[in-house]
Order: C-alpha cells, then sequence, then structure tokens
C-alpha cells in the first residue's frame, strides 16, 4: 500500500478519490486542478499519465478512472476487485483467488459466467500494465501511487487485448529526498470462518545520494478462507464419494470434511533502484514478485443435487494451487529538449501448479467410469509462461500548436503447459470386473494433454494532436501491428499405452514441433479520432473514435482422428467440415482448434463539468461499441470441452454518468449511474452446449441476433459519503460509508442452455478511521448485511443427476466473501 508522509491525510483525502468512491473517480477524479471547494479551499488532484502526457483526470478527454495511494491505503483495497467496485461500466466476476477473475468493461464478454479453469488473462478484453509493462496480474496493491482505468477500447497507445480498455499500475518511485519505515497490519474475520486473517507488510525508502535511491515492500497475506469441502473423500478411488448420508458411520468412514478449505497464503513485492545522474535522465530498475498459495474454490454447491449449504463445496477432492509471478523491469527516461524520450523493457514469468475435481465430467461422459462405486477422478496442471517486451516512444514536450507521439513495440511470448488426469484404481476395478484390458499404471494417469504456443507481436504507433484555439483541439491516431503465432497440442490416453508410457516434461514439450495448421499470422491498422472542446473554463466536451484488438490463439486441444463407428470418441477438436457421427449431418460448423482474432470500434461523446467554484463535479459519456469477430466460448462436440470460437458480431450501447459534492469543507457525496445493453448482432450456430436428459447426451442451441451477452449487468449504482471530524489532538477521525448496486447478470449468452440468471443485490461497505499523520487506525465492515452473493455459476440444474449411484455435483455457483469484520494499522518512521 501507499506510503503516508509525515503530514496528515485529510489534506490530501479530503476531496480526493475515496476506495468507495472510485466510480466517481473515473470521470469525477478529484475536480479540477486547484478547483476551490465549498469552503474556499483549493482541492488536490490526481495527475494521470495514461494518455503518455502528465494531466489531471478533469483535463484528459477521456472517459478516465484513478484511484489515489492514499486512498488505497486507508480503505484497504487488497485487489482490482476491491478497487474497482464502485466504478460504473466495470463488472469484476469474483471467483476467488483460484480462478482468473475477469474484468468486463461496457458488456463486452462473451464466454459463460463459470469455473474459470485455466484463465490467466483477465478475460482477455482489458489489458493491465504493471507501470510500463503489459502484464496481466490481480495484483496485490501495496505501495502504489495509483491505479489508472481507461474505459473503452485503447488500441494505439496500448495495444493487442484493449478490446475494453486498460488498467494500469503505477508503483511508487524511489524518492532522493526521502529515508522513511511504513509497518502495517491489518486483522479481519469472515463471519463464515472458524479463524481470523491477517496481511502484514512493510514499505521502506532509502535516499542513497541525491542522485541514487532504493525503494521496497514486502507484504504477506494469511487469509482464513470460508469455505468448506464438507464431501472430501479420504482417499480417491477407495473411499465411496456416495455413501449413504443418513448413515453417520458410512459418511465418517469415507468422507474427510475440511474447513475453510479456500485460504490463501501470498507474499508479494518488490525492489527498485532509481538513478538520475543528470537532470535530463532517470532510470529506474524493479523486480516485482508475487507468490500464492491457495487451497481451494470461492465456492457454493447449494444448487447441486447433493444438499449443501451456502459456502460449502461438495467437491471430493481439495484443489490447491500454487502461483508465482515474476517481473524485471527497467525504465529510461530522457529529456531531449524537443522531446521526452522513453524506453520500457520486462523480462516476466509466470507458473502454475493446480489440482481440479475432474469426477464429474467423466461421469458425465458416461463412457463406464460410473461403473465404479469408489470412482474419483482428480488433474495436475501445470503451467510456464515467459515473455520479453520491449517499448520506445517519443513524446513532444516543446511549446507549440501541435503535440505528437511515436513509438515502436516488440514482445514475444512462450507459452506451455500441460494436463494430468488421473482416476484412482478404476483400470483395476474395469479389468477385473468387465475384462477391459486397460493398461494399469502404477499413476493411474487416465489422460494426459500438452499445448505450447509462441506469439510474437510488433507494432509502430503514433499520435498528432492540434490546438486549434485555446478551446478547441483534434487528436488523430493510429497504430500497425502485426503478428505471428505458432503452437501446438497433443493428447494422449495412457489406459491404452504400454506400461512404459511417460508423461512429457514442460521442458520436453517446449521442444515439440509446432503443427503448421494451427499457425497464425495477421496484420492491420487501428485508428484514433478525438476532438475536445472546452466550453467554458468549467466544461469540456469530447467526441472520440478508437480501436482495440485482442489475438486469436489455439484451444490447446489435440486433433481428432477420423471417425471410427467402432471406436469411442475422447476429448479432441475437431477440423471445420469434420465428421464426428455416423449421420449426413454430423459435420463439425466451425474449427474446435482454433480461434482468430476478433476487433472492437468505440464511438463515444462525453463532458466533464465542475460547478459552485469546483465544489460539485458532475461527468457523463454515452457510447457505442461495435465488436467484430468476437472471440465466443462453445463446446467440443466430442467431451464437451471448452473451447473459443469466434462469431460474426456484437455490440454495446449505454451511458455513465458520475458525480460528487463537497458539501462542506468536512462532507462529501458521490454517486455513480451507468446503463450497458451489450448483444449478439447476428446470429451464432451452435453457440451454446447444453444436454439432454436423461444422461448427458450433447445438444447445442444457436445464438440469435439481439441476445443478449453474459457477464455483466444492465444496470449499476453507487453512492458514497465520507464524513470527517477534526480532534482536538490534530488528528482526524473519518467515517466512511458506501452503497452498490448490481443488477441482475445472465451467465450464458441470452439465457440460453437452461442456464441461470443471478440476481440483482446491493452491497455496503462502512469504515471509521482515526488518522494521527505518522499512525492511524481503521476499523472496517465489508458486506454490513452479511448478503449471500453469487457471482458465477458453473454447470446448468439439467447436470443434477444421478448416474449409477454417483451424484454429479457440477452445478454450483462462486459466491463473494460474507460479511467481514477487521481492523487495519499503520505506523511510519522518518518521512
Amino acid at each position: 500500500m501507499a506510503a503516508k508522509s509525515r503530514a496528515s491525510l485529510r489534506s490530501r483525502l479530503a476531496c480526493s478519490i475515496s476506495v468507495l468512491a472510485l466510480p466517481l473517480a473515473g470521470m469525477a477524479a478529484t475536480g479540477t486542478a486547484q478547483a476551490q471547494s465549498a469552503s474556499g479551499a483549493s482541492q488536490d488532484v490526481i495527475v494521470v499519465t495514461a494518455t503518455r502526457r502528465s494531466e489531471t483526470v478533469q483535463d484528459v478527454p477521456l472517459n478516465i478512472a484513478a484511484i489515489g495511494g492514499d486512498q488505497i491505503e486507508e480503505q484497504g483495497f487488497e485487489d482490482l476487485a476491491d478497487a474497482l467496485a464502485y466504478v460504473p461500466g466495470i463488472n469484476i466476476v469474483d471467483r476467488g483467488g483460484r480462478q482468473g477473475n475477469p474484468i468486463i468493461v461496457r458488456g463486452l464478454n462473451a464466454d459463460p459466467i463459470g469455473s474459470g479453469d485455466g484463465n490467466n488473462d483477465g478475460g482477455g478484453t482489458v489489458a493491465t500494465y504493471l507501470g510500463e509493462i503489459p502484464l496481466f496480474i490481480d495484483l496485490k496493491m501495496n505501495d502504489l501511487e495509483r491505479v489508472e482505468v481507461l474505459l473503452g477500447p485503447q488500441g494505439t497507445l496500448y495495444g493487442a487485448g484493449t478490446l475494453g480498455g486498460a488498467i494500469r499500475y503505477i508503483p511508487n518511485r524511489p524518492q532522493f529526498d526521502s529515508n522513511m519505515l511504513q509497518i502495517r497490519s491489518s486483522f479481519y474475520q469472515y463471519s463464515e470462518a472458524d479463524s481470523p486473517s491477517a496481511d502484514i507488510g512493510f514499505t521502506f525508502n532509502h535516499s542513497v545520494s541525491d542522485t541514487f535511491a532504493i525503494r521496497g515492500s514486502l507484504d504477506v497475506l494469511q487469509d482464513s478462507g470460508f469455505t468448506d469441502y464438507s464431501y472430501r473423500v479420504r482417499e480417491p478411488g477407495v473411499s465411496n464419494p456416495n455413501p449413504d448420508f443418513n448413515n453417520a458411520a458410512d459418511v465418517a468412514s469415507n468422507l474427510a470434511p475440511v474447513r475453510d478449505a479456500d485460504g490463501e497464503e501470498a507474499v508479494s513485492g518488490r525492489i527498485a533502484a532509481r538513478w538520475a545522474p543528470t537532470d535530463w535522465f532517470d532510470a529506474t530498475a524493479t523486480y516485482y514478485f508475487q507468490n500464492q498459495d491457495i487451497e481451494g474454490r470461492q465456492v457454493s454447491s447449494r444448487r447441486s443435487g447433493i444438499g449443501a449449504g451456502q459456502y460449502e463445496s461438495a467437491l471430493r477432492v481439495l484443489e490447491p494451487i500454487e502461483r508465482n509471478n515474476e517481473l524485471f523491469a527497467l525504465e529510461l527516461t530522457a529529456d531531449l529538449g524537443f522531446a521526452e524520450l522513453t524506453s520500457a523493457t520486462g523480462f516476466g514469468r509466470y507458473d502454475a501448479d493446480g489440482q481440479r475435481d475432474q469426477t464429474d465430467l467423466l461421469i458425465s461422459l458416461e463412457y463406464s467410469y460410473e461403473s465404479f462405486p469408489s470412482f474419483t477422478a482428480f488433474t495436475r496442471e501445470l503451467t510456464e509462461n515467459e515473455f520479453f517486451n520491449q517499448e520506445v516512444r517519443l513524446v513532444s514536450t516543446y511549446e507549440s500548436q501541435f503535440n505528437w507521439i511515436i513509438g515502436a513495440y516488440y514482445n514475444k511470448g512462450e507459452f506451455v503447459g500441460s494436463s494430468q488426469e488421473f482416476t484412482p484404481n478404476y483400470s483395476a476395478y474395469v479389468n477385473a470386473n468387465f475384462a477391459f484390458g486397460l493398461t494399469e499404471n502404477p499413476t493411474d494417469l487416465e489422460y494426459f494433454s500438452t499445448s505450447n504456443t509462441e506469439l510474437t507481436e510488433s507494432a509502430f504507433f503514433g499520435e498528432l494532436g492540434w490546438d486549434i484555439t485555446d478551446r478547441l483541439s483534434i487528436t488523430v491516431g493510429g497504430r500497425y501491428y502485426e503478428y505471428e503465432l505458432e503452437s501446438v497440442s497433443t493428447v494422449d490416453f495412457p489406459l491404452f499405452e504400454p506400461p512404459t508410457f511417460t508423461a512429457l516434461t514442460l521442458d520436453e514439450i517446449r521442444n515439440l514441433a509446432f503443427d503448421p495448421a494451427l499457425a497464425q499470422s495477421d496484420d492491420g491498422f487501428l485508428y484514433k479520432f478525438n476532438i475536445a472542446y472546452d466550453l467554458s473554463d468549467e466544461i469540456l466536451a469530447y467526441f472520440t473514435v478508437s480501436e482495440g484488438y485482442r489475438i486469436g490463439g489455439s484451444n490447446g486441444l489435440g486433433p481428432c482422428p477420423a471417425f471410427d463407428p467402432a471406436a469411442t470418441q475422447g476429448a479432441c477438436a475437431l477440423a471445420p467440415g469434420q465428421q464426428y457421427g455416423p449421420n449426413p449431418g454430423d459435420i463439425a460448423q466451425f474449427d474446435e482448434r482454433q480461434f482468430g482474432p476478433d476487433q472492437t470500434t468505440n464511438y463515444e461523446l462525453g463532458a466533464k463539468t465542475t460547478w459552485a467554484d469546483g465544489a460539485v463535479t458532475l461527468n457523463g459519456a454515452i457510447f457505442l461499441v461495435e465488436w467484430t469477430g468476437p472471440q465466443v466460448s462453445s463446446a467440443t462436440v466430442n467431451a464437451n470441452i471448452p473451447i473459443t470460437i469466434n462469431a460474426d458480431g456484437a455490440e454495446s450501447k449505454g451511458f455513465e454518468l458520475q458525480g460528487s459534492w463537497q458539501v462542506a469543507h468536512n462532507f462529501e457525496l458521490r454517486g455513480t449511474y451507468s446503463f450497458t445493453q451489450s448483444e449478439l448482432t447476428a446470429d451464432v450456430p451452435f453457440l451454446v452446449r447444453t444436454i439432454t436428459p436423461p444422461g448427458f447426451g450433447t445438444a447445442f442451441e444457436n445464438g440469435e441476433a439481439g441476445d443478449r451477452l453474459p457477464g455483466s449487468p444492465e444496470t449499476q449504482a453507487s453512492v458514497f459519503g465520507r464524513y470527517s471530524v477534526d480532534m482536538a489532538d490534530g488528528a482526524q477521525l473519518n467515517y466512511n460509508l458506501g452503497v452498490s448496486y448490481t443488477g441482475d447478470i445472465l451467465t450464458r449468452t441470452g439465457g440460453r442452455g437452461s442456464s441461470v440468471t443471478l440476481d440483482s443485490y446491493f452491497v455496503a461497505n462502512g469504515s471509521i478511521n482515526y488518522d494521527a499523520g505518522d499512525w492511524g487506525a481503521t476499523l472496517f465492515i465489508n458486506n454490513i448485511a452479511n448478503e449471500y452473493i453469487e457471482t458465477g455459476i458453473r454447470g446448468t440444474s439439467l447436470s443434477n443427476q444421478t448416474v449409477n449411484g454417483h451424484i454429479v455435483r457440477s452445478h454450483y455457483a462462486n459466491v463473494a466473501p460474507p460479511r467481514t469484520i477487521g481492523v487495519r494499522f499503520y505506523y511510519q518512521f522518518g518521512d
């Protein structure tokens, strides 16, 4: 979290964006530069660099939000889901720490809001940056100067992945005039947890000389979790996962429940060195890391047929995952007199090692797994991603009617992974009882898949601005990009292989030859146009047209062999036009092996206004986003494996409003409202995979033009209030209360496939903060009303079936945390 200076935070917090007020920060931020409050005192502002120039939020003719480091610290934001909960037009699907949490801006999402297994890209429509380096990470928000959120496509300056927008984490740089140490801690308890949680850390800054300084931070999180794995089997393949639940002895002999089995241990930090030997040169080298050990899913199996409670998982094995992120970044800036030269270099690495319950998928295939009474299956999934990234740009700095930016970008990434599926004692059972003749390997490995992808992309970009008059300006921009994508995927079935079969290591997978049939390459040009007009010193109007794009990819499945009526088809991907069944119409309609790029074009009209000498801010924007070739989720014909395909088109349209009112010098109110309609604009054959009970026979529903897209509400609103009291000792007591509203959310496109529509809900958070300058304490309550909130759904009620005594449990919900009560403290030495 951001370090405080010795001075009290109250002057900076008085009118800057509060954690709970972030929604207003998006467009309201903190008011115009040196705007006057109701009492006549000037208000502080947050300066952003999202346009590659330093400007206040109110002066940027774009829809941008900024959250200051002081607000992050006072309110105790841990991650993006906390920080962006009050920003209109954005929905972060809270799946807990184990799965990726999609960031959905302006309804641009076509994926079902399901389990999210294997996702580590934030949903792919929003790019995240750590400093100057593009890197998706759900960063623990410690020692940050600010977080910037750009709404709408940002393809010209930020490149791939910015279909809906971009988010930038801006860390505090080492300071040459500061020697300080801040110690911080947070202790809290979930209403459904047995034990408390803690987050303890420190930040230091040391000035070695007038030109060299170092800064570092370290934080350790011990989160207890609150989800019980009440149906965990004692020994997979031996214990009966479906005992007589009316017989306590039978249950106890087969099941070993675990309380609070979704806890998290995380260690995160950074060390940075900054050197500025001259007035015109500045260099910062930073090493970041974040290591997470997460015990399980944050889910509820209440919707399944087993009778679980609100915060209980019915899955049969624990589902831990270890995630490690590392980044080395080198940022150089040089003032050339006429322009500022910036070079940003990044080397990054991500690896993950996770386990999942795979029992329900295999039982629903009805291939014979269900014949084994003690059947329990689980996977082990390994991932390693590495990248090198380089950007160089020049930004004009001389006084002129014209200003410009030119730059070049290069990125090379490698993504390697494997999935191993284990079925303990299954082959021995079916061999003994049905004479299947399967290989009985010592590890019980039943399925093994690999994926290796290499991406190379480059771009040239630029913008040209013209201040036609003191009030009227125009900016045009463009980006030429090209990329090449190579990949290979394999699938093996060890139960049909010799006993000597050995799974490939990640290093061996990395050396596999790429499949020419999966090669992709593309190039294109993105443009931007913006016109801004200051109607007065307090009113700025703007119109923007901008584009964004996203790279295609492989679905990571091996190709299906030619159809054989005598064989059972396993998990594999069909090529377009490939036959998969005995009937003439059993022909694949699309490519299950890979998917192509997609692109958005955004049209936006907005205004940023201040009133009453800066005490009132009211901002708004209306938008239309056209989405070409959207990447949408579907499933394979064989084995119902989730994949991505391309549809013809979709669009999103709506408006966003934000306002703030400094009622008095010690009382502020903020509010937001957004309305978004996102839908398909063309039919999509075979989009939604469903089943036909009894049994799990595959069926598909077509997506139709006009179908609402899943994952985000049509309506969002929030209100936040902050009241401050000056204490006799010079300290300040702050009372904060925020309430947000989220409308209902579809979990599949058009609500098709017997899917669930998530209920709308309100959430209230409150805190009382004592700020004495060098030290402070906060009492906070999140989810004051202890609302039970479902944030995502896997499967549908059609899966609630029993097969040969096995209760299928694939229908469950992701849930938000219950009521949480805690305290935070900080103390700072030095300045």
